[in-house]
């Protein structure tokens, strides 16, 4: 990569590669000449799938390791919506730090009044409620629904889009949510089709992150030019 470009490194957590290339693919379109590069990389020694404190627990050494010796990099972005480590990661690095789960939430709120959250599974919810409180946003929280998957089936299960809608219908007519939000970065790949079948934003929180990333680079380079 250019060093002479500035550079944002997307962690993703967990190993399986399936995620990370999703991701990539998805912020394709985020590339541009005068822009920073934007490279998607996986935790070599994470789990394969994070659906657990217990994951989360175990990748916050080891991102905080990543990001402390990690050189030429201007900004970071972990791409798990648990931001495993990511106060860790602050600590470790003058450099900013965007958690996707902080990232997404924010980006909701600037779309719509109230927003809905499609996590994995019934046990993830308790873990984002967890962080909404610590956010102070709780009476921003339309809902949250589980579409009952995997990691790995977020990516390519089979009827991932039609749990993924299930979930989103029930957000927008049940709990009245103006926005949406993919509450894991696999499900990156269905935004723009969900967000076409149910009329209302849907956010894939990795591409919010690295919108926040490539301001704050923009605009600190425009500061140092001015």
């Amino acid at each position: 990569m250019d060093n002479q470009r500035q550079h944002i490194l997307v962690i993703n957590p967990n190993s399986d590669e399936s995620v990370t290339e999703g991701m990539s693919r998805e912020l394709s379109g985020f590339h541009f000449s005068e822009g920073p590069g934007i490279e998607c990389v996986s935790l070599p020694d994470g789990p394969f799938s994070i659906e657990s404190q217990a994951d989360i627990e175990a990748v916050t050494l080891p991102l905080r390791k990543m990001v402390s010796e990690s050189r030429n990099v201007d900004a970071f972005v972990i791409a798990c919506y648990s931001d495993p480590g990511l106060h860790v990661c602050r600590e470790a690095s003058e450099k900013p730090v965007f958690g996707i789960q902080e990232c997404g939430i924010l980006t909701a709120m600037s779309r719509g009044d109230r927003f809905g959250v499609i996590a994995l599974q019934e046990r993830s919810i308790r873990r984002h409620l967890r962080y909404l409180r610590q956010m102070g946003v709780m009476e921003r929280l339309a809902g949250e629904r589980a579409a009952g998957l995997s990691v790995g089936e977020s990516v390519s299960g089979k009827d991932t889009f039609e749990k993924l809608q299930a979930a989103a219908k029930q957000l927008r007519d049940s709990d009245q949510a103006d926005t949406i939000i993919l509450g894991c970065a696999g499900m990156a790949s269905h935004r723009a089709k969900l967000e076409s079948a149910i009329g209302i934003p849907v956010i894939n929180p990795v591409q919010a992150a690295v919108s926040m990333a490539m301001h704050s680079l923009l605009t600190k380079q425009q500061y140092e030019k001015s």
